[in-house]
């Protein structure tokens, strides 16, 4: 099975991750969120998927998401004004995320990649 692999290629997060997950035996499907955002719907899907909150999708150490000043709006938006933000600028999602299944990651810590996704 091939993951969906969201990342942005100058992300050294999502570098690593990519390597991690090769090295594991993964085959990947690169899908860049710069320049290929998924949708709302698309990333209300992920949401779900995760059973994390909308919250843990956006890039909060990110230039947009500063530069927006989402930290004091995001409280007050509706989720649907969340995901339509999200799908706006692929930089305002926490990358990278991998989607293999019903399973989905966000972020790249080693430990979750090795319960979720297999040991090298």
């Amino acid at each position: 099975m091939s993951l969906v692999f969201y990342w942005y290629p100058r992300c050294g997060t999502c570098r690593k991750a990519k390597q991690w997950l090769e090295a594991a035996g993964q085959t990947l499907t690169p899908v860049d969120l710069v320049e290929s955002p998924p949708s709302a719907e698309e990333l209300d899907l992920l949401v779900k998927e995760s059973g994390l909150e909308i919250a843990k999708f956006f890039n909060t150490s990110g230039e947009v998401y500063r530069e927006l000043g989402l930290k004091d709006k995001l409280p007050a938006l509706s989720r649907e004004e969340k995901l339509k933000l999200l799908a706006s600028n692929g930089k305002l999602i926490k990358r990278p995320i991998v989607k293999g299944g019903e399973r989905v990651t966000v972020g790249f810590r080693e430990d979750e990649y090795e319960r979720v996704w297999g040991t090298r």
